[in-house]
């Protein structure tokens, strides 16, 4: 039996749990992944409604969690969007659909909340399915003008975000102390830090720039 539901308190160390097998090694040795879902849940940009746990025959398998964002423009015009981060699927259940039954669930979610458009920091080969798109295609950079290859963009509303350039701000929960994450998994049951190709692969999508 398969349910998505709400995250509860009871359920906090279950997904902090999923959420280090699910991220350990894969971009870094080690992971900061179930650092942040511990400390995301007090932030003020976290959305508690957005915040859902996919449960396989009584046993939590995914997770996904979602965060306040905006796009600005050049002249001052604020649009309030989200973005979700981490989208955690336990290894034994990888690549078999539940990430995706997940996402389209909190999709629906998040057009109920009235947020226009979603950005993320992501590979594209797992987004592009999800209807995510290039953030140069809507003409969404940073700050600096940059328009970051792993930046990707799915409007909600149709375009909503077409005529204007748009910097992203991401929240500051986002922010991670990496020192104060390792700290906090020292304190965890032991997993091998190691290096595995995953993390070149991350290194080089995450320093790649689109230009013009």
């Amino acid at each position: 039996m398969l349910t998505i539901r709400p995250e509860r308190p009871a359920d906090y160390a279950a997904v902090e749990q999923l959420t280090r097998q699910a991220f350990y090694n894969m971009y870094m040795p080690g992971c900061v992944e179930h650092y942040l879902v511990h400390t995301m849940r007090t932030h003020p940009d976290f959305i508690r409604e957005l915040d859902d746990v996919l449960v396989l025959d009584g046993q939590i398998i995914a997770n996904v969690m979602y965060t306040k964002a905006q796009l600005t423009t050049p002249t001052g015009e604020v649009k309030p969007i989200v973005t979700f981060g981490p989208l955690s699927v336990a290894p034994a259940f990888q690549r078999q659909g539940y990430g995706k039954q997940l996402l389209n669930a909190s999709f629906k979610q998040v057009r109920a909340l009235g947020y226009p458009a979603i950005v993320i920091f992501g590979d594209p080969n797992n987004y592009v399915g999800r209807g995510f798109k290039s953030c140069h295609q809507f003409q969404v950079g940073l700050p600096d003008g940059k328009f970051p290859a792993a930046m990707l963009v799915k409007e909600l509303v149709p375009g909503i975000l077409s005529g204007k350039r748009w910097h992203y701000t991401m929240s500051s929960v986002m922010d991670i102390d990496v020192a104060a994450a390792q700290e906090y998994d020292d304190h965890l049951p032991p997993m091998k830090r190691q290096w595995q190709p995953s993390q070149e692969a991350f290194k080089i999508i995450s320093q790649a720039y689109l230009t013009d």
